[in-house]
């Protein structure tokens, strides 16, 4: 690591109605450095990042880049300044080429002031092919995966010649694999100088890719840390304050009364005889690679995927569910994997968002009891420690995490029997995980089954009653709790690959 400072962010303050965003934030960034950025949701490590992408501008504070003091007043002077952010939720053009994603803007052109798409072309794929990705300039980018399409968020970085970059939770979606092959691109272009600022709420990344991490808690600058001379526990305490004594909260409390009984459920040409029961307060786990069909069984459960054949029986009966509406008459409730692009209207408030799959509770015709709707709404705030201003806060500028409880507490208001959980911790720090767990553990208690997927091997491990694990369309097995391991998981999950 080069020993010259490419950034420095002094005394940052930036105020919205009502809250304090950022107050005195100092953040210092290396030249081939990976600067890890931790801190809980609304901690402000967000609004950090957009003050430095030319998204928002500072109410106070400079900004230093090679000593140099320089004005971000929009995107564009951060392109300029050599500053690329890759945000957690991707925004390439899914029906445009991958060359055109990467030059969105900036396209060549020729004599005649038109694209010179051949130019376009060859120049996408030399930086493709100087980072050995086996992938077409000229392919539908909405056709990649979404491993790939994160690669073309890093190459398009590259090609406006980024000295400064920004990842935002970039393993969120990706495969161990995946993931080995990102950090190993992280690692070459440190070598080439490049400071990285690395957001992450996986802990376990951070002593494989940083150098140092810097802890920011209720939008102020908490304290920096040489990665190899600190440990998970006192980063923790940072972020929240306090120790976590109590992280995975589980009580086991299931019962031998199946609710849930799935047969021989087929779905297009991918899932296959799928079997597995639910029991009556149990946690049942759903575990394997990304791909191996997790998604989709959830999917064909709340009846958003035609199910071809097999039987679903609730409560002993075989129930037919063809439609989300008939999944929540029987009590099924679902949180899906994503939350902006399948379960939040996003420019909508914290109450609209926590009320809408209740309306029978509070409108009767045209008639709208406005004070019950609201005690809903601060009823299921109050439960899931939804750091909001208000109700009225539109949804979408509250911090991932905390959009995350907005979408488990929404579920909650229909009281559901059986609730579906696909990656609820997704993006959400290591306190709110610890408060989802804890709620999580007590619906449980109180006799609500539930099915969590995850991709976080400890997750499943410590909160599940029984896993089972899918590998390629197909259930390669389910575990018992006291057969539970990381390792006895990751066998079945590529047993079928």
């Amino acid at each position: 690591m080069e020993n010259s400072v490419l950034l420095q962010m002094k005394n940052i303050h930036k105020q919205f109605p009502g809250v304090y965003a950022l107050k005195n934030v100092d953040f210092e960034l290396q030249a081939g450095e990976v600067h890890a950025l931790l801190g809980e949701n609304g901690a402000g490590k967000s609004t950090l990042i957009k003050v430095l992408g030319g998204i928002y501008s500072i109410d106070q504070g400079d900004i230093f880049i090679d000593g140099n003091k320089v004005t971000i007043a929009n995107v564009s002077d951060a392109q300029k300044n050599g500053i690329s952010i890759i945000h957690q939720e991707l925004v390439l053009v899914p029906y445009m080429t991958v060359a055109e994603n990467i030059f969105l803007g900036r396209e060549p052109m020729n004599a005649l002031r038109m694209v010179d798409y051949d130019k376009m072309n060859r120049d996408a794929q030399e930086l493709l092919d100087a980072y050995g990705l086996n992938i077409q300039a000229d392919r539908r980018l909405g056709k990649l995966t979404t491993a790939s399409q994160q690669m073309i968020e890093i190459i398009k970085a590259i090609s406006f010649n980024s000295r400064i970059l920004v990842m935002d939770e970039p393993t969120s979606s990706l495969s161990d694999k995946e993931v080995d092959y990102l950090f190993d691109t992280i690692r070459r272009l440190k070598s080439e100088g490049v400071g990285i600022i690395y957001i992450s709420h996986r802990m376990s990344e951070l002593n494989m890719i940083s150098d140092r991490v810097t802890v920011m808690r209720d939008g102020e600058y908490v304290g920096t840390k040489v990665t190899k001379e600190t440990d998970n526990t006192e980063l923790i305490s940072m972020m929240v304050g306090r120790e976590l004594t109590n992280y995975y909260t589980r009580t086991y409390s299931a019962t031998d009364e199946t609710v849930l009984q799935v047969k021989d459920l087929n779905s297009g040409d991918f899932l296959k005889n799928i079997n597995f029961e639910l029991k009556r307060g149990e946690i049942l786990g759903f575990a394997g690679l990304v791909g191996a069909g997790r998604s989709e069984v959830m999917r064909c459960l709340f009846g958003i995927d035609p199910i071809e054949s097999g039987e679903i029986e609730i409560n002993g009966t075989i129930t037919e569910i063809k439609n989300p509406q008939q999944a929540m008459k029987n009590g099924l409730a679902l949180v899906p994997e994503s939350r902006k692009e399948e379960a939040l209207f996003i420019q909508q408030s914290v109450q609209f968002n926590t009320t809408i799959k209740v309306l029978e509770q509070f409108m009767h015709g045209i008639f709208v009891n406005s004070a019950k709707e609201t005690d809903i709404a601060q009823k299921y705030v109050d439960d899931m420690s939804i750091k909001t201003p208000s109700l009225k806060q539109v949804v979408g500028n509250l911090s991932g995490g905390n959009q995350q409880k907005v979408v488990i507490g929404r579920w909650l208001a229909t009281t559901p029997s059986i609730l579906i959980l696909d990656e609820p911790t997704r993006g959400v720090d290591v306190g709110a995980k610890a408060e989802i767990y804890a709620i999580m553990n007590e619906l449980a208690r109180q006799g609500v089954s539930i099915i969590m997927v995850s991709s976080e091997l400890p997750e499943v491990i410590n909160m599940s009653d029984r896993v089972v694990v899918m590998s390629n369309g197909i259930v390669a097995g389910c575990l018992e709790r006291e057969d539970l391991s990381q390792e006895k998981i990751m066998h079945l999950a590529t047993s079928a690959m």
